[in-house]
């Protein structure tokens, strides 16, 4: 009967340490700062890239540094910061996706400064040159986001018109936001590309990637993420948050999307109870919308702010 007990407990202990392992391997895959192989890396700007001129005046307008400091941290978060070409009201926040920084939102940048927005583009924590050794899976950046909203208000008036605009996991942030108390200076989101929840998006490429189920790898990873990181896959939930939004908000999907499934997009719209649109954009694959539709893209953001931003 002890010998029972003994392979027992020690088959237990393997097991846990073989969950351990996996865990934090795939803790340091997801949600430490770093090259990914599963993540293309940002090719050298070309004339062909139908997105090219937007990407050229990002890289050659004056800006101007912002900094504040991360919620519930003492790390130090960077932004750039380009006024409108004319002094107004209207500032566009535009927030980058997984394993990015600011400077791979050029093009939306100049977007927004087209439609006469001043542009503040920052680098979410742990990445670009923000301070952080963590990913924040659109959860613990939600409330960074906020503090770059109130920053907006500090520097530019009580009287700013705020739209908060993501790709990817910055689209989640601007999700996971919406289901706070947002300031009233922010009048519109636009999301391109959000996924519903942290968990179901890490269940999606688990698959994807490596063919894995969600179980044991996920709740594993989330209890190391829980541990060394401080929050979980599940509390990163966009669905709980937009069903308690109450800012108007655009979502954008492509229909080509592997990476985050454009169904998840139809998720959040379907949960929000809040003034909406979506649109589903053929042939796009994660975040290539713009890409795809060059002059339809920014027309499409343009009418659904016009309701809102005056």
């Amino acid at each position: 009967m002890r010998k029972l007990w003994r392979w027992f407990w020690l088959i237990v202990g393997i097991v846990a340490i073989a969950l351990g392992l996996t865990g934090n391997y795939f803790y340091n895959v997801a949600i430490v700062p770093g090259q990914k192989s599963f993540i293309k890396k940002t090719k050298p700007l070309r004339k062909s890239d139908p997105l090219y001129a937007g990407k050229l005046w990002y890289q050659n307008v004056a800006k101007e540094t912002w900094h504040i400091t991360a919620a519930h941290s003492k790390l130090k978060l960077v932004a750039n910061y380009i006024p409108a070409a004319h002094t107004t009201q209207k500032t566009a926040l535009v927030i980058h996706g997984f394993n990015g920084n600011k400077s791979e939102m050029g093009a939306y940048a100049a977007m927004f400064h087209q439609m006469g927005y001043n542009v503040l583009v920052p680098d979410l924590r742990g990445q670009g040159d923000s301070q952080g050794n963590v990913v924040g899976f659109g959860w613990l950046d939600r409330l960074d986001d906020l503090k770059w909203v109130n920053k907006i208000i500090a520097e530019n008036g009580s009287h700013s018109q705020i739209v908060m605009f993501g790709i990817s996991m910055g689209a989640s942030s601007v999700v996971m936001a919406s289901g706070e108390n947002v300031p009233a200076q922010v009048k519109a989101m636009v999301v391109d590309s959000p996924f519903t929840t942290a968990d179901a998006e890490i269940s999606h490429q688990a698959k994807a990637l490596y063919g894995l189920p969600r179980w044991p790898l996920v709740p594993v990873t989330s209890l190391v993420t829980k541990l060394r990181a401080g929050y979980s896959f599940k509390e990163a939930d966009g669905l709980k948050a937009v069903r308690r939004n109450k800012t108007p908000i655009f979502f954008i999907a492509g229909l080509k999307d592997t990476f985050v499934p454009y169904k998840m997009s139809e998720q959040l719209y379907h949960a929000t109870k809040a003034p909406k649109a979506i649109w589903f954009v053929p042939k796009a694959k994660h975040v290539m919308a713009f890409s795809k539709q060059p002059q339809v893209y920014p027309l499409r953001v343009q009418q659904f702010l016009a309701k809102y931003v005056h």
